[in-house]
């Protein structure tokens, strides 16, 4: 049988225009209003018909147009001084992470989500959670922070909303190439591409891809590999596609898998905040490592975990909070249990309200319950979510009321923020990113 592979097949870059290149693998262009006219310069008609894509742009566009470029004073003006406002951003030591109180943080912030929402040219993101995300990492960008990203990259995105002519939705499914995106794989300090997750009775790999957002670096991980199986190779087909089975298989992916793909990459976090609570098995992980590892008890581990975990939530809705039945738990973290030297029931009980047995596993109450530290994106998102998942069905005294205390201040939407301004003089030394965070001092 015949082997085959795929090309792609670009213009040759005239070297005048080669700056274009290095700034369209770095985000930096969306919130640059000068770079992003420079790219719609090339030719109007294919920005638009790549979505604005500078990266597909220049693999589409006719030599003869950059030819024509090259000799133009007037843009290669243009270029050089955006070129040069790109490589000061990036090289700046004035900045809050490099001489502020941000220096302080010598091991990275590790930042994990289900989706990102960058710009519409990368379709890894369904709404606002993907949003906020991608403000937290230009934020984190802007600041100079000793910051890393963690996220999962769907073959299929989430979909294309397009309305027919009687105003009814169809989700029109993508099917990206990867290499018209603005990513590179990323190799391990070991010079492979690949980590490995066992999920059940195997291993499912996964190839890392970095892409570039400013200062800082988001790490995706990505299943459809020919080392996997043809149903492995769906865990990253499309963000919250499938059924619940494909659910636990793509929070493993992100939360376990996340955890290794950092080490595998050489980075030791000193802080993992989780972005809702999709990511939240990396907190067992992190447990288990140190149980297996350091050879700590398991609640001794605990402790250890959850005093560098951030929880942020999002919707007190149930419908937005993952939770999967006992057997089904059962099925993937039964011998999970085994390697943190606790029975499974205790193990499941870090999911449930403890009042009902018949409970499902919530990521959400994991995820508050192996945090010593959370927050929510609107005034009421915290309390509410924290009353609902713990405190008003957890035992009085219970951990869950001694860990847990809302702080409003600490994650604000900006309208939120403007009212926590205004309410409380006791908020110190803050910061606005482009999300409207508000970072306190603590």
């Amino acid at each position: 049988m015949p082997t085959l592979q795929t090309y792609n097949v670009t213009p040759i870059l005239p070297a005048a225009l080669e700056p274009l290149r290095e700034m369209s693998f770095n985000l930096w262009w969306t919130w640059e209003p000068a770079a992003r006219r420079l790219f719609r310069h090339l030719d109007p008609d294919l920005w638009n018909r790549t979505n604005h894509n500078p990266v597909r742009m220049l693999q589409l566009s006719r030599q003869s147009r950059l030819e024509e470029l090259a000799q133009d004073k007037t843009f290669l003006r243009e270029l050089k001084q955006v070129f040069e406002e790109f490589e000061k951003y990036l090289g700046r030591h004035d900045t809050y992470g490099k001489t502020g109180a941000g220096s302080a943080i010598k091991n990275p912030i590790a930042y994990f989500s289900a989706e990102f929402g960058f710009h519409e040219s990368i379709p890894n993101y369904s709404g606002g959670l993907g949003i906020l995300a991608g403000d937290h990492c230009k934020s984190a960008s802007d600041l100079d922070l000793n910051f890393v990203a963690i996220g999962l990259l769907y073959r299929h995105g989430y979909f294309r909303q397009q309305i027919d002519k009687d105003g009814v939705q169809a989700a029109i499914n993508l099917n990206q190439n990867f290499y018209h995106l603005p990513i590179r794989e990323a190799l391990r300090s070991n010079g492979k591409p690949l980590i490995s997750v066992p999920i059940l009775d195997r291993q499912v790999f996964a190839r890392l891809w970095e892409l570039r957002v400013g200062r800082v670096s988001l790490y995706l991980l990505d299943t459809d590999i020919q080392e996997n199986s043809a149903e492995d190779r769906l865990i990253t087909a499309e963000l919250y596609g499938g059924d619940l089975e494909m659910r636990m298989r793509q929070e493993i992916m992100l939360g376990i898998g996340g955890v290794k793909a950092l080490a595998a990459l050489g980075i030791q976090p000193a802080v993992f905040h989780m972005n809702e609570g999709h990511s939240a098995f990396l907190a067992l992980e992190r447990i288990r490592l140190n149980v297996v590892e350091k050879k700590l008890d398991f609640y001794s581990a605990l402790q250890l975990v959850a005093a560098a975990n951030v929880f942020t939530t999002h919707t007190p809705v149930p419908a937005g909070n993952d939770s999967f039945p006992r057997e089904m738990m059962r099925k993937y973290f039964g011998n999970f249990a085994k390697e943190l030297n606790i029975p499974f029931d205790e193990l499941f009980t870090f999911g449930q309200t403890r009042l009902d047995p018949n409970d499902p596993f919530s990521m959400t109450i994991l995820a508050l319950r192996l945090s010593r530290h959370s927050n929510g994106v609107a005034w009421r998102s915290h309390p509410i979510s924290l009353e609902r998942c713990l405190v008003r069905r957890a035992r009085p005294g219970s951990a869950d009321h001694q860990h847990h205390k809302w702080d409003p201040y600490k994650n604000l939407d900006g309208a939120g923020v403007r009212r926590a301004l205004s309410q409380a003089p006791r908020c110190v030394g803050g910061t606005l990113g482009r999300a409207g965070i508000l970072a306190r001092r603590h």
